[in-house]
């Protein structure tokens, strides 16, 4: 075991991120050895034990079988574990799965630090909390994200991030309803649908399970749907900016948006976790767009603007105007589902989304956005220098990278082969990114200078 854990550790480049510097952050040394993540060799996909010839008289839940191999993500971490034991004396660089690299800014830190202190203490201690989230930091939320478009404190629901919240909605939602997604787009929405029983049967001659609608988004389209072509369905996942093409809808895409599920009668559930990378007009909320709160959901996440991807805390909103069609309040029974299922975020990691919800924490997260926005920066401007076709990037921490004619898949190998370069395959965001690779901003900036030296190297 000893060795197996040798072999894969790799000795990883830290950065000097400017805004560690502004905000009196703990720097790491400039050079760490750094474990490599055993837990990627896990996959999330149950398989069948040999192990003993005893079986119980439960069935299994039949759709968990239609899900296809391992989650994505969890498969990619697979690869790069073999990848390493194969080449242990490699530098691996990640740019694959949406990780945030950079220290948490240590203003919102310190507050967590104090609050896990106060739990020590009679006067400080706090058990179970309100399953919606502290009042104080839903009140935050609201003001700080909504105030000109009118959603109060009471429409939050804060939570461990906007994946459980998904799942949540899923749940919310029940078995018998139809959905449509983006085509390439997060593959939670799809896997959570077929895990309820949402879809019918995965059809491999199109890459796509039944009941699904797929609306395809591509360079020519704008990265945005023909909605004249899309059929009605109950519920419409969209996530803007969009993981994985790093597209942000204008405001004209989003009204019509809004206009297309009001006239259909259907649920839009918004993803908005990357709003705080949009530099340009686009709005960084769906209720921002006038009707929308008669149709939509919001979801939203700390993890990508104040490095929370393992602390956990996101929130999702839900105005009191969106209602079933029988005229009852969806808010009052997601508040159910959340009240049976969920004890409420961490009271720690509340403590420190109020901290990044302060004038210092908030100016602290925007640092934290604009170096992953440098990033981006230097990936895009690399790939273009190749002659490559490159989106995204603008208003998110995404490079969408297109390889016409070749698979997804084979071009991750290569540049994991050659390169030792993890990135993400698009045909695992569905069969709209086969064709296509993302790569991530989420990296020290020296190994983000030296992937792409390596970029340089395998496609000049």
């Amino acid at each position: 075991m000893a060795a197996i854990q040798q072999s894969l550790s790799t000795s990883i480049s830290s950065s000097t991120s400017t805004f560690l510097g502004q905000h009196k952050l703990r720097l790491r040394s400039q050079n760490v050895s750094l474990p490599g993540k055993t837990s990627g060799i896990v996959r999330c996909v149950a398989t069948p034990s040999t192990e003993t010839s005893y079986k119980t008289k439960v069935s299994r839940n039949e759709n968990l079988a239609k899900l296809q191999a391992g989650y994505l993500f969890p498969e990619i971490a697979r690869r790069r574990s073999a990848h390493m034991l194969k080449h242990p004396d490699a530098q691996i660089i990640s740019l694959g799965i949406g990780d945030t690299t950079e220290p948490i800014p240590e203003f919102i830190s310190s507050a967590m630090a104090q609050r896990a202190h106060d739990l020590s203490t009679l006067k400080g201690y706090s058990g179970y909390g309100a399953e919606q989230g502290e009042k104080q930091l839903r009140a935050s939320i609201a003001s700080t994200f909504y105030a000109n478009v009118g959603i109060e404190e009471d429409e939050i629901f804060v939570s461990d991030g906007a994946k459980s919240d998904i799942s949540r909605l899923q749940v919310l939602f029940g078995s018998n309803v139809t959905m449509a997604v983006q085509d390439p787009s997060y593959p939670a929405y799809v896997d959570s649908s077929v895990i309820m029983g949402q879809t019918g049967q995965f059809q491999k001659d199109v890459e796509k399970y039944g009941n699904i609608a797929y609306m395809r988004c591509t360079p020519e389209n704008g990265f945005f749907p023909d909605l004249s072509s899309v059929p009605r369905t109950d519920i419409i996942f969209f996530c803007s900016p969009n993981n994985p093409t790093g597209a942000a809808a204008s405001r004209e895409q989003l009204t019509e948006l809004v206009h297309f599920a009001k006239n259909n009668g259907s649920i839009l559930v918004y993803d908005s976790a990357y709003a705080m990378y949009i530099c340009d007009d686009s709005p960084k909320s769906i209720f921002e767009i006038p009707g929308a709160k008669e149709v939509a959901i919001e979801v939203s996440s700390f993890s990508k603007y104040a490095g929370f991807t393992g602390v956990r805390l996101g929130w999702t909103a839900i105005p009191k105007a969106l209602l079933y069609s029988d005229g009852f309040p969806v808010a009052k029974d997601f508040n159910r589902i959340v009240c049976t299922s969920f004890n409420g975020a961490s009271n720690i990691a509340q403590a420190g989304g109020l901290a990044c919800l302060s004038p210092d924490g908030f100016k602290a997260m925007k640092d934290v956005v604009s170096f992953y926005k440098e990033n981006t920066e230097i990936i895009m401007e690399t790939f273009k220098s190749l002659g490559y076709k490159v989106y995204g990037g603008k208003n998110a921490p995404y490079v969408w990278v297109h390889f016409p004619g070749r698979s997804s898949w084979e071009v991750f190998s290569e540049i994991l082969e050659k390169t030792h370069v993890v990135t993400t395959p698009g045909s695992g965001f569905g069969p709209g990114g086969e064709g296509f690779v993302r790569v991530s901003a989420f990296g020290h900036r020296d190994n983000v200078v030296e992937a792409c030296r390596r970029f340089k190297e395998l496609y000049k």
